[in-house]
């Protein structure tokens, strides 16, 4: 089993509701959703450029897969995220927007923001103790040879090389596109989210995600709320 410590609006959230359809599985429930129908994309389309990020389930990573070291225990990881949860304000993020990240496309702040990269630094860093040391498959895995000495380094300090320094908070919402069908895809997830990216994105929990076995999906293990302790305090 591999834990995972993510973000992603509660289950009811407008945005969460429209990322499940377009990814097409629901990560709080594991069902499969039914994809939203575009103009200029069939539905086994969606399907095919969706098939990455759905088994991930819709979020945004801060602490990438793991798994626990044998001195941890699942209650131990949720005892401490759930105290460390509280100790963190919750904020929002003013704006989303659909973007290109080379030949993906995700959801990712329109103006950076210091609280997200504050946030996910602490996170790395608080619950490296709960990660189990990689393997050298899964070092593998990452492609080493094609990581910058820098995103190197952060592999085998951090166990992922796309933390700290070469953070970007980006929630996924394909795989890799094929150039001539960016065209289209593009401007279709722009219309598809534009109505649940009017508003603020509350950040207000960090979810545990969870990998039953190997390459099974991962779903929302526990939704820990931000704040109570600081509430606490300021009352």
């Amino acid at each position: 089993m591999r834990y995972a410590i993510f973000f992603t609006p509660p289950a009811g959230d407008p945005l969460t509701l429209a990322a499940t359809q377009w990814l097409g599985r629901n990560a709080f429930s594991g069902h499969p959703v039914e994809p939203p129908a575009l103009r200029g994309l069939t539905i086994p389309e969606i399907a095919y450029y969706t098939a990455l990020p759905r088994r991930y389930g819709f979020h945004a990573a801060l602490k990438a897969p793991f798994r626990l070291s044998e001195k941890m225990s699942e209650s131990m990881l949720l005892r401490h995220l759930m105290r460390f949860a509280g100790t963190i304000a919750p904020f929002a993020v003013e704006r989303m927007e659909v973007a290109r990240l080379g030949d993906f496309y995700g959801l990712v702040p329109s103006c950076p923001s210091e609280q997200l990269l504050f946030l996910a630094a602490a996170v790395v860093q608080e619950f490296d103790a709960f990660r189990a040391p990689l393997t050298e498959e899964e070092i593998e895995r990452r492609d080493p040879h094609g990581l910058s000495a820098a995103q190197l380094a952060n592999l085998h300090r951090w166990g992922c090389p796309h933390v700290m320094d070469e953070f970007r908070f980006y929630m996924s919402l394909t795989g890799p596109v094929a150039s001539a069908v960016m065209t289209v895809l593009g401007p279709a997830l722009e219309d598809f989210f534009a109505p649940v990216l009017q508003s603020p994105m509350e950040i207000a929990n960090l979810a545990l995600f969870v990998e039953e076995e190997s390459g099974a999906p991962f779903r929302v293990h526990s939704l820990h709320p931000l704040g109570r302790i600081s509430r606490r305090r300021t009352a």
